[in-house]
């Protein structure tokens, strides 16, 4: 992986970054940080990524493996290997592992990891200046795939409930991914910040993480995308087109009903879409996608699909208790 981290141009130590200026410099070196690593039955990414965790600069207080399965001997071997903290959520779920990490850290910020990212040297302390500003209850950077543009420029952002776009920025893929994110534990207040119904190993499969941030927000917190923030990670896997379009409506449904002073902004953000009409803010990729293009009977099926998964899930689901 060094050999990335010099051809992305991010091999340079924490200490000889400059200080965003989006960032007023005061509190971050005193915030404790715990990395949570959610893994499932992946003993051998999970230890390239407890490497990569080691090398880190500055290091976080706490490691935390939470191990989403009824308990794997190796993964907990791997954990104790690299002297991390391992804890087991047995319900299989993204969004109930990540909630596991979340309750039972005790600093005041908590850093995600999948157990297939290699952060770089840096990306810790980068991901923890954000939160000297303490209406900061998120941050994330950026994910580089095999296929990712390591050239593409890229902004830092900051991100309030004052934008007119913030609902779509942060529930549609604007403010970055799960798997290079970081959450100030008292925003959270003790609740259970992850969605169920949604993500990985969940009845909806997509979007945990973005329906957390738009949480945030719309409780009048700020999130923050800093892209020098940098996680390796192998490409994203693809599911079918039909899928991913049942999950998307069902996203959707959610949205509208848990966001009712949001819902123009999704009818607007959907219609603009389905006329493949470009964003006012910046996302990758900008154009609609393969699920508006993919014709009137894919997304007519996703629509019934979708809709009918909506329904038949609990929305009790949405608590661990």
């Amino acid at each position: 992986m060094e050999l990335e981290l010099e051809v992305c141009g991010l091999n340079a130590p924490a200490s000889g970054l400059a200080q965003s200026p989006l960032i007023p410099c005061c509190k971050e070196a005193t915030l404790t940080v715990t990395v949570v690593i959610c893994s499932r039955n992946r003993p051998g990414m999970l230890r390239e990524c407890l490497r990569a965790v080691a090398r880190l600069n500055p290091k976080p207080d706490l490691v935390l493996v939470v191990d989403n399965s009824q308990g794997n001997k190796e993964t907990e071997e791997v954990t104790r290997e690299f002297g991390a903290r391992y804890t087991i959520e047995p319900v299989v779920g993204l969004s109930r592992a990540r909630n596991r990490g979340l309750a039972e850290c005790n600093t005041d910020i908590v850093a995600y990891l999948d157990d297939d990212a290699i952060p770089a040297p840096n990306w810790l302390g980068i991901l923890m200046e954000p939160f000297a500003n303490e209406r900061t209850a998120a941050s994330t950077g950026r994910v580089v795939t095999p296929i990712s543009d390591c050239d593409k420029p890229e902004s830092a952002r900051i991100l309030s409930n004052n934008d007119p776009h913030w609902f779509e920025i942060t529930t549609f893929g604007g403010m970055g991914l799960g798997s290079n994110m970081a959450l100030r534990k008292s925003a959270c207040n003790g609740r259970t910040m992850f969605d169920v119904r949604l993500g990985r190993g969940a009845p909806f499969q997509i979007g945990e993480e973005s329906y957390a941030f738009a949480r945030l927000l719309s409780e009048g917190h700020k999130a923050a995308y800093l892209p020098s923030a940098v996680v390796f990670h192998p490409r994203l896997s693809r599911d079918t087109i039909e899928h991913e379009a049942r999950n998307s409506v069902t996203y959707w449904l959610l949205l509208f009903s848990e966001f009712p002073r949001q819902r123009m902004d999704l009818v607007r953000f959907l219609i603009r879409r389905l006329r493949r009409k470009p964003l006012d803010w910046p996302r990758d990729p900008q154009e609609a996608g393969e699920i508006v293009t993919s014709g009137w009977r894919v997304l007519f099926k996703a629509s019934i699909t979708g809709l009918w998964l909506f329904l038949s899930t609990p929305k009790s689901g949405k608590s661990d208790g």
